[in-house]
């Protein structure tokens, strides 16, 4: 494989994972909602517990700012409550009843989706394709490390 090419393998990862982005963009917009409103609600009913706002950023690898601007217009919308904890400056994000409903009927469904997408495959398939994923996501953290780690060297 070319160092500076994308090679065969490269593009048909980037292919698959861009693949995976979009059946996620597509089930956000056909249920109406908002690509970061879908992810909070998605981590929240994944944890199956209220959360931080912190632990919804780090779950969802997004910056603070970004989590922020959509739990605001979730807030005003009826959709969660943000209620306080004994540490003042941390609030517990809380599904309203409306919040409940949105999520039975959006990101519920397609929680549903994959875990008959996984139970599709065989338990070895399933433990392999994760195993294998791990590695790869350390190994490009490493690397991508390593390569910024060159360029501000080289400055």
């Amino acid at each position: 494989m070319e160092e500076n090419g994308m090679g065969r393998e490269l593009s048909e990862y980037n292919g698959i994972w861009k693949e995976n982005e979009d059946i996620y963009r597509m089930a956000a917009k056909k249920l109406g909602l908002s690509e970061g409103t879908f992810w909070i609600l998605y981590t929240l009913r994944e944890a199956n517990r209220e959360m931080t706002q912190s632990e919804v950023c780090h779950a969802m690898y997004e910056p603070k700012q970004t989590v922020n601007s959509a739990l605001k217009k979730l807030e005003r919308d009826g959709i969660i409550e943000l209620l306080e904890m004994k540490d003042k400056r941390s609030k517990r994000l809380h599904l309203t009843e409306k919040g409940e409903g949105l999520a039975r009927e959006t990101v519920d469904k397609v929680i549903v989706a994959e875990q008959h997408a996984l139970a599709d495959m065989k338990e070895e398939e399933v433990d392999a394709f994760f195993e294998l994923f791990r590695t790869f996501s350390k190994r490009l953290r490493e690397n991508v490390k390593a390569e910024l780690q060159k360029g501000d060297m080289q400055e």
